[in-house]
């Protein structure tokens, strides 16, 4: 498991110049923290901090979960992509909306989702999200506008379009974001959805997560021009890359798509540039075999928990014992979701039956 305290410096890569690393392309934009008062500023960093370790020790306790035969079927963990959705949920208002793929479990702990009806619902119980019944790739909430968890590549791309025709047609002003691995860009349905929220001028964030692996196949290896931004290009719409490893420069980009998206109702294609640490998943939990060990380890010296603490401690912003209390608060409740979870019912055989079709005549 990966451990943002107590992890050892990693050794620089054999091959540097071999190496696939995240990095900026160029200078950082300077973090916005949208006019806020200074002790504020401080509030929102830390709350970003607990948002991102959460994040990771659930991640982590899923990964034991599935080790131990708890968790079945599909697993794919968000451990190293966790900026993004940490600064992404932190700019986003109650009634705005969120579509998103399978690597999901982060994304709706950041949105406010309980982590112990997320982990409830990994466990196959009727106290999940989605009954026990979607398990991983499927979850869903409907108080919080989550729309899932979906789990055919590019699949949800053209729902959050639609999602977006919604809020165009019912004359609001809110946002759906929707999220996609970089595998997504070479998806029909993606450049469909892309034609037609620009064309109707839909309110969608469109958010590429760079994690540079189709499951175990390299970009450069899928992709004829790896630079995805340009897809924006051809649709007219603002496009930007990002290094999604420093949570402030999510936060940068997703603000400037956001107003976009209320004040000109047009969409935004933005590339968020990061590596996810564990494999694409449980099945492929280590570095896998299209991978090298070293460049794994160079890429973890951008982990966006890292990178946000060591910006603290430069600040004076987060005594040690602060930090250690942020990190045990997060096991905490990572081992209550566990404990909820497999104290949970399974969900009765006559559920099958349930939610197979919807009644439209009442």
């Amino acid at each position: 498991m990966t451990d943002a305290i107590k992890r050892e410096p990693a050794r620089p890569a054999k091959n540097p110049a071999a190496t696939a690393q995240v990095a900026p392309r160029e200078e950082a934009t300077p973090a916005s923290n949208n006019g806020l008062p200074p002790d504020d500023q401080v509030a929102l960093r830390k709350e970003l901090l607990k948002s991102m370790f959460l994040q990771r020790r659930f991640e982590e306790r899923c990964a034991e979960a599935y080790a131990l035969g708890k968790i079945g079927g599909f697993c794919h963990l968000y451990i190293g992509q966790e900026a993004i959705s940490a600064g992404t949920m932190s700019l986003l208002r109650p009634d705005d909306y969120v579509v998103t793929s399978y690597r999901d479990h982060g994304q709706a702990i950041a949105r406010g989702m309980s982590p112990r009806t997320v982990m409830a619902e990994l466990f196959g119980r009727q106290t999940g999200c989605s009954g026990g019944k979607g398990g991983s790739m499927h979850l869903f909430d409907k108080s919080l506008n989550f729309l899932g968890g979906h789990g055919i590549v590019g699949s949800h791309v053209p729902l959050a379009a639609g999602v977006g025709w919604a809020i165009k047609y019912r004359g609001g002003d809110q946002v759906c974001v929707c999220f996609f691995g970089e595998a997504a860009v070479n998806i029909g349905a993606f450049h469909e959805a892309l034609n037609m929220a620009s064309l109707w001028k839909l309110p969608v964030v469109f958010i590429i997560e760079n994690n540079r692996y189709g499951m175990g196949t390299a970009i450069s290896r899928a992709t004829a021009n790896e630079d995805v931004t340009t897809r924006a290009a051809a649709y007219k719409m603002h496009g930007e890359s990002i290094d999604a490893q420093d949570v402030f420069a999510v936060r940068d980009a997703v603000g400037r798509a956001i107003q976009l998206a209320r004040t000109e109702k047009t969409p935004t294609l933005l590339e968020m540039r990061t590596y996810r640490f564990m494999g694409h998943s449980m099945s492929d939990a280590a570095s896998g075999t299209y991978r090298t060990k070293e460049e794994l380890e160079e890429n973890m010296k951008r982990d966006p928990i890292l990178v946000l603490r060591e910006k603290m401690h430069a600040a004076g912003e987060l005594p040690e014992g602060d930090l250690a209390k942020i990190d045990e608060e997060a096991k905490v409740i990572a081992q209550d979701a566990w404990d909820y979870a497999d104290k949970s019912p399974e969900p009765p055989l006559s559920e099958l039956w349930e939610d197979v079709v919807v009644d439209t005549t009442s």
